[in-house]
């Protein structure tokens, strides 16, 4: 039987993470990429940046290592891992020549502007693009990386016996106590970021990736809250989780707003987890006590929107920074504009890619439309 809790979850989370991207790209919190804000003073539309960032992102990689067990069931480990790599690793790679070097386009062209880039050729810049242009789809790379490790892993517990542990401990009257003490694991994943000793520097690649941190995520959504116990235990508490949840993101929004939300020091902070941690299952918990159902809408977004979350950044790229550059609109209009724009071109840029053939394998990993 479908989880249609999961889909719903999955597709509301990827129209969040549309919506951050509209916030962060004229964001003025030292936030890596993006194109800037609107002067020095106060942007409080940035505190969505603060509400999202902590867990919308960790959450996914839990549905996904939900999602693997669920495919692991049906399929085998190579049938299974085949059809990832199809869809994971194909457009995160060969995607990025095809389609996603246009982003790369605008994101280079701030320092194409200053003169950067002069002395290029044209196919060295074509290949820089490329690789700029990988933008969200840092996402799907890492899922790729985790499908591969999660096959290793699970030859270490083909018993099931952490699996099924985990089903006892959601009958037993501290199982929520134990549930939520996996925040631990969340905390620790944020301790092995890389802290920069350079302060006016990126971060780089590897905080922008987070591979130990997401990984421990996935595989709990894979051992751990793919339990159907599990899943009923959270439906339980619903309501009380979403309150500490809302607190905690309300004190940590308050507390530290005008700071880089991104940078290791923040990540890592103990508000910052228990916030991340408490949304992820308080999330879940509401979804599937209230919204374990499925309509007209709910399954189109259900199929469609990994491909939105595929292609949206070209939008908020190209009309982003069209408008920053081009334009004396007011910020509030550029955002309006930019809001409207990702939420409707980007599916309509999804339905055209689909239905191409070869681009549409390069760029969605889709062998059919």
């Amino acid at each position: 039987m479908r989880k249609h809790w999961l889909d719903n979850l999955r597709w509301v989370t990827v129209l969040l993470v549309l919506l951050y991207h509209v916030i962060y790209f004229y964001n003025n919190k030292g936030v890596f990429g993006g194109i800037g804000g609107f002067g020095d003073g106060p942007q409080y539309q940035d505190a969505l940046m603060y509400i999202l960032y902590p867990w919308f992102m960790p959450l996914l990689f839990l549905l996904a290592g939900i999602s693997a067990r669920y495919a692991l069931g049906k399929h085998s480990g190579k049938e299974w891992f085949r059809a990832r790599t199809r869809k994971l690793l194909v457009p995160g790679t060969i995607g990025l020549f095809v389609f996603h070097w246009m982003v790369g386009y605008f994101n280079t062209a701030v320092a194409a502007r200053t003169g950067a880039l002069d002395g290029m050729t044209g196919v060295a810049r074509y290949f820089m693009w490329a690789v700029s242009g990988t933008g969200p789809l840092w996402f799907i790379q890492d899922l790729w990386l985790f499908s591969l490790i999660l096959l290793l892993v699970r030859k270490l517990d083909k018993s099931e016996s952490f699996y099924n542990w985990w089903g006892r401990v959601a009958d037993s009257k501290a199982g929520i106590f134990w549930i939520i003490l996996l925040g631990v694991l969340f905390w620790a994943g944020e301790q092995m970021l890389i802290r920069n000793p350079r302060p006016e520097s990126p971060d780089g690649l590897y905080n922008l990736y987070k591979p130990l941190f997401y990984l421990v995520p996935f595989l709990m959504g894979y051992f751990i809250f793919a339990h159907d116990k599990v899943q009923e235990l959270l439906s339980r508490v619903w309501a009380p989780l979403m309150v500490c949840a809302v607190a905690a993101g309300t004190v940590l929004a308050v507390t530290t707003f005008g700071q880089d939300n991104t940078s290791p020091e923040y990540l890592g902070s103990p508000l910052n987890c228990l916030y991340g941690w408490l949304m992820c299952l308080a999330m879940m918990a509401w979804f599937k006590a209230r919204f374990d159902r499925t309509g007209a809408f709910a399954g189109y977004m259900t199929r469609s929107s990994y491909g939105i979350y595929i292609v949206h950044y070209l939008v908020i790229a190209s009309l982003g920074y069209m408008m920053k550059m081009y334009t004396q609109l007011p910020p509030v209009v550029m955002y309006l504009i930019l809001t409207v724009a990702v939420f409707t071109l980007s599916p309509l840029l999804y339905e055209i890619i689909r239905r191409i053939p070869v681009v549409r394998w390069c760029v969605l990993g889709c062998k059919k439309a």
